[in-house]
């Protein structure tokens, strides 16, 4: 399961970026956190995902905060 750092948040238009331990990054949609914690998040923080396919690039899913 993939995991890395919140890079960047859109809060107002409800999505965000994830930079992985490897530097890529990851897009993200308020409606892929868990538990709908969206607004609950914080650039920096330490987030796990599952990879989802998106004819767009790298995509997250089931995005939830890490212990």
């Amino acid at each position: 399961m993939p995991s890395g750092t919140i890079k960047r948040l859109v809060r107002d238009r409800g999505f965000g970026f994830i930079r992985d331990d490897g530097g890529q990054e990851w897009f993200f949609h308020r409606s892929a956190v868990r538990d709908g914690a969206f607004d609950r998040l914080a650039e920096g923080q330490r987030v796990a995902f599952d990879e989802e396919p998106s004819p767009k690039g790298p995509r997250a899913g089931n995005v939830r905060a890490e212990a």
